[in-house]
């Protein structure tokens, strides 16, 4: 089988609709039904799939998303809006980038970019509404700063591409930061631009901001204490070498559940099987992508198309600059079309050994990917962002997806930094 045909039949089970995970494993026997003599038979691709899920990194996986479910039913993001607004919420665009340094921060609590638009949005866009400011640019600020929910700490996507990978989870975890905060600060700077030259209802704005100020700091910082010290805690344990990042998950759970329940007591114990089975349902999908991918992973490495398209790629540009550019367009393009974890498992295999030959790091790499997908969840025609946002809204996906259009070049130009200085990624982890 050529690689044109093989990758073919693979986008266009995809295109046509067919479950990614049937896919996965549908491509990885396939070669060994067309080829009796290929040495990766049905019953090897099996075995491939069940030791796929058969580790420890990937543990971490269900329990985060559990923690997420946990503190979106608990009410934390309004107690961290408040918090935010109450420093900068009288500033232009104080109340928009309130919101954005929200999505940073629930970001570091779930690990997941649907998510944190779910949660933040659904308190903070008829909050923005209510102040004047246009609905669609409400929703499209959510939209976007949504995605650092895979790009700060702790990340699923971290987790599966450290699982593909073998990149150390806890050295992408600490590298993620810098360039979460780097890409926040970027939307923050877009949000400013667009609201110095739209204007604001300044009156409305001040008597808003005063209801939050009026409840000063002290009460403000203990109602969102709790909350402000779930990302401390779950990478302080990480850092600091008390906890794996699995380890570290399961705390988070934990934490989750003593803040939701007892602190801030917005949950009930008898709530508890109702979001456990929500987080089984969701990781599911995930658990039998992954294991498929395992399978698919494996094929591609004994049809050695990853040394094909590495070696084409590196055989016909030599310039480093180049070179990762096309790698972004590439999982940029991919972004737009697949969610970011199946991406994850197709694409680390065939980019990673391009990114080493050329002197990148696997953890620069992997946040590069990891931003990059971001970005293709607020992109036609996947762009789960998109879809969560219009569910709440009722506005088209295409409305919403024109107006995301300036914070995306903001996000951009962000990438761009995070792909061409690797200190950005690697300072906190050593390795720069």
């Amino acid at each position: 089988m050529t690689i044109v045909s093989f990758f073919l039949i693979l986008f266009a089970a995809i295109a046509i609709g067919v479950p990614v995970a049937v896919v996965f494993g549908g491509m990885a026997v396939l070669p060994g039904i067309m080829d009796a003599g290929f040495p990766y038979t049905m019953e090897a691709a099996i075995r491939s799939m069940v030791s796929g899920l058969d580790s420890f990194t990937l543990l971490a996986v269900p329990l985060f998303m559990l923690s997420g479910i946990i503190m979106a039913r608990g009410g934390i993001s309004e107690k961290l809006f408040n918090f935010f607004a109450y420093f900068i919420g009288n500033k232009t665009a104080g109340m928009p980038c309130a919101v954005i340094c929200t999505c940073m921060f629930y970001g570091a609590i779930s690990g997941s970019s649907p998510a944190t638009v779910s949660a933040v949005g659904a308190m903070t866009i008829p909050f923005l509404v209510s102040l004047g400011y246009d609905k669609v640019f409400s929703t499209s600020i959510v939209t976007v700063a949504g995605g650092l929910g895979v790009i700060i700490p702790p990340s699923i996507s971290y987790i599966v591409y450290s699982s593909a990978s073998g990149a150390s989870p806890s050295a992408l975890f600490i590298g993620g930061i810098l360039p979460g905060i780097l890409i926040g600060v970027a939307l923050m700077i877009c949000a400013y631009i667009k609201c110095r030259k739209s204007g604001e209802d300044k009156e409305k704005l001040q008597e808003n901001y005063k209801k939050i100020h009026d409840k000063g700091f002290w009460p403000l910082f203990k109602e969102s204490l709790a909350a402000l010290l779930t990302p401390v805690i779950i990478l302080g344990s990480i850092y600091g070498g008390i906890a794996s990042p699995t380890e570290a998950a399961a705390i988070s759970v934990i934490y989750a559940l003593i803040i939701s329940i007892f602190v801030y007591r917005t949950l009930k114990v008898s709530q508890l099987g109702e979001m456990i089975v929500e987080g089984c349902k969701t990781y599911v999908t995930i658990l039998f992508i992954i294991s498929a991918a395992t399978a698919f992973g494996r094929a591609l490495t004994l049809l050695q198309y990853p040394q094909m398209i590495s070696g084409g790629i590196l055989n016909n540009i030599s310039n480093k600059f180049m070179i990762i550019l096309v790698m972004n367009l590439i999982l940029l393009v991919f972004g737009m079309i697949m969610d970011n974890i199946p991406n994850i498992m197709i694409l680390t295999p065939i980019f990673l050994p391009v990114a080493t030959s050329i002197g990148m790091d696997p953890v620069h790499f992997g946040i590069m990917m990891t931003a990059n997908l971001a970005i293709g969840m607020v992109t036609p025609p996947m762009g789960i962002n998109l879809y969560v946002a219009s569910s709440m809204t009722d506005i088209p996906v295409l409305k919403i997806a024109k107006a995301c259009i300036p914070f995306l070049v903001a996000f951009l130009i962000a990438l761009m930094l995070i792909s061409y200085i690797p200190q950005i990624s690697l300072l906190l982890t050593g390795l720069s």
